[in-house]
């Protein structure tokens, strides 16, 4: 399906290394883009916390949620994408981040998580509450909880080198940290409800990841299929 992008300013002309350019010229679409995040291992920081922009994923081949959000912009913005993110709040405090995009008319996101139901979703939502909604029952774990979300283009960034910077891009976290967010309203009887099957579904199957979630039709193609982080 033919990308149909949000007006967007002329992308900045970035110098890429050869590898990231080749990347960059192949991964026209979000969905190329989430398949080529889907192959990276995912980045579980064994030595410390990282932020790393696209050129860090690219040498290290490995990335997080943030450092794949990052990616994707990067990415997706040479192709006429606003570098938009979305940023669900959670009541523990882990936050996740997703690359978002609108598609006639519609959003989607790309991303890379340590669970298969918080990556990508396709360009099939009307609103970013029913997009977010789409994340309620695959956030819940033992503690996660979407409480709210909130919406940023990292352009507001200025001259912050949030795309090639080889050191890590810390003031992205805080800006996201910083930027308001809107309640997410979801009744506490559906949380407690797939909070009780989660707990049961890794009592039984521990190490396994749950793929039980009515929505998997609205996930991109192509997710890695629950495998351990």
């Amino acid at each position: 399906m033919k990308a149909q992008p949000l007006k967007a300013r002329s992308a900045p002309s970035l110098e890429f290394t050869r590898a990231e350019r080749t990347l960059v010229a192949e991964l026209r679409t979000p969905y190329r883009v989430q398949q080529w995040l889907n192959r990276l291992p995912y980045n579980a920081e064994p030595r410390g916390g990282t932020l790393r922009t696209f050129r860090g994923v690219v040498a290290h081949g490995t990335a997080h949620c943030l450092e794949a959000a990052l990616s994707a912009a990067t990415i997706l913005e040479q192709h006429g994408y606003p570098p938009l993110v979305l940023d669900l709040a959670s009541q523990d405090g882990l936050d996740h981040v997703l690359f978002l995009y609108r598609q006639r008319g519609l959003w989607g996101t790309v991303g890379r998580s340590r669970d298969p139901g918080l990556h990508g979703r396709r360009p099939v939502f009307r609103t970013l509450r029913a997009l977010v909604d789409s994340y309620f029952e695959p956030f819940i774990d033992r503690s996660g909880r979407i409480l709210a979300y909130g919406q940023a283009d990292l352009r507001e960034l200025g001259g912050y080198d949030w795309r090639l910077s080889e050191r890590n891009a810390w003031k992205v976290e805080r800006f996201l940290i910083a930027l308001p967010h809107v309640d997410f309203k979801a009744s506490d009887r559906r949380y407690a409800s797939w909070h009780r099957r989660y707990l049961n579904y890794v009592a039984r199957y521990p190490g396994r990841k749950p793929l039980y979630f009515p929505n998997r039709r609205c996930w991109t193609a192509g997710y890695p299929k629950g495998k351990p982080a």
